[in-house]
């Protein structure tokens, strides 16, 4: 018996010969017999919802694997519950073709459901199959991890953080075995270098719960995070700083675990670093997640961030602008701050020119450093300000179809540059009449 059904591309296919020919995965016909206890195929479905399923096996209505695919008058093969829908709705036509159904009647498509059910089985057998190798693996090095040291040790670690990257079941499998407070342990003083690369390579991919987060928390082990962040290769680097961000998400995280100066400054070079994109996020990221303790924002301006990262806003992209825009907006709240950004000669010009130029986040932040500079010396910043073109920007944002703050704030800092510069260098810049002043 052959059957038909369209293709994603609109051609029939043979579906006995699209096996055969390899065309539906793996090669050749597959047993519809299945040994051993029959699955449900919805089940098998539903536990393989991230594998690409063969266009020919996708119901045309739900576009989703049919469990029970039946054929229309038409020659067109639907799920039965979907098509059941279609018809209770008053269609009496085929869905994809929209022609008239000249009979009724709609037959069971057995060789298509065959097929449907061995190739999910097949599927399943392979997901399974995988799924206990891993499993075993996974035991096996954290058995083995647990008997061996030096670099014994160190392999060790790098076949689990192999099998971790490569595997999501694996995560689950050292965290239920107890793995995470086990790597936990192997942090401390007198840990190598290699060791702790590759314990945080694995932590920063495993679901940490509380009491890992807080055994991670420890002085000892926070030291050895950083000193490792400091001297490690980028991907080392960057592993660090997602470790610590991780740390920071745990409850009654107090910031003193963050405070120490030799983190603030490590993190500095990482986002200094424009050969790696990755690690200026990371570490943008995680000086974000710093400057949210109040008290450790006075730390951050005295390492200078201020003025290297008003330096860096012309060449990062919009992700990374917005998270440099965002500490620079936090620190401009404490007096310290606004001082670094007023004193940078960089300021202003570059600040002015990302006004409606990225998002409206980035505008409103943008405004909002200004602003904190303005409050410090209007008459000396409005000239500033003006000469970069702040006047026409703020316009421009007056006029455009952003909420009503920024609006507001805009016509503030507009009135506070008209009333600080002269009209013949407020008029040229902004191109103003008086009757629109």
């Amino acid at each position: 018996m052959r059957v038909h059904q369209m293709g994603g591309d609109g051609q029939v296919l043979d579906l006995v010969n699209a096996v055969k020919d390899g065309i539906l995965g793996g090669g050749g016909v597959v047993g519809v017999g299945i040994i051993g206890e029959k699955m449900d195929l919805g089940k098998m479905i539903e536990e393989l919802d991230t594998i690409e399923v063969p266009n020919v096996f996708i119901c045309p209505i739900s576009l989703e694997p049919m469990q029970d695919p039946v054929t229309l008058c038409t020659g067109q093969t639907y799920d039965r519950s979907n098509i059941w829908k279609w018809f209770s709705l008053g269609h009496l036509t085929c869905p994809t073709t929209m022609q008239e159904l000249w009979d009724d009647v709609i037959t069971p498509n057995v060789t298509l459901h065959q097929l449907i059910y061995s190739w999910f089985s097949q599927k399943h057998v392979a997901m399974k199959k995988r799924s206990e190798d891993v499993q075993g693996r996974v035991l096996e090095i954290l058995e083995r991890l647990k008997r061996v040291k030096g670099k014994a040790r160190v392999q060790a670690l790098k076949e689990l953080k192999q099998v971790v990257i490569a595997h999501e079941s694996a995560k689950k499998i050292v965290v239920d075995n107890g793995g995470v407070s086990f790597l936990s342990a192997l942090l401390g003083n007198f840990t190598t270098h290699a060791v702790g690369c590759d314990v945080i390579g694995i932590l920063i991919n495993l679901e940490l719960d509380l009491e890992a987060i807080s055994n991670l928390m420890q002085p000892t082990k926070i030291s050895l995070i950083v000193d490792i962040m400091n001297e490690g290769s980028i991907d080392t680097k960057i592993g660090c700083t997602k470790l610590i961000e991780m740390l920071l998400e745990g409850k009654d995280c107090g910031a003193d675990i963050v405070s120490s100066l030799s983190l603030l400054v490590g993190l500095l070079r990482i986002v200094k670093d424009k050969r790696h994109p990755n690690g200026v996020m990371a570490g943008l990221r995680l000086l974000k997640r710093i400057c949210l303790y109040e008290a450790l924002r006075s730390s951050v301006v005295s390492i200078g961030a201020v003025p290297q990262l008003i330096e860096m806003l012309p060449n990062l992209n919009a992700e990374n602008l917005e998270l440099a825009l965002y500490i620079l907006e936090v620190l401009s709240t404490i007096p310290k701050g606004s001082l670094a950004l007023k004193e940078c000669p960089s300021t202003i010009p570059t600040i002015v020119k990302l006004l409606m130029k990225i998002s409206k986040n980035c505008t409103q932040l943008a405004l909002s450093i200004l602003w904190a500079i303005f409050e410090l010396a209007p008459e000396e910043c409005a000239a500033l300000a003006v000469d970069a073109g702040l006047a026409a920007k703020l316009l421009l944002v007056i006029q455009s179809g952003c909420n009503p703050l920024l609006k507001q704030r805009s016509a503030k800092l507009l009135k506070l540059c008209s009333l600080n510069c002269t009209d013949k260098m407020f008029n040229s810049n902004c191109k103003l009449t008086v009757a629109i002043r």
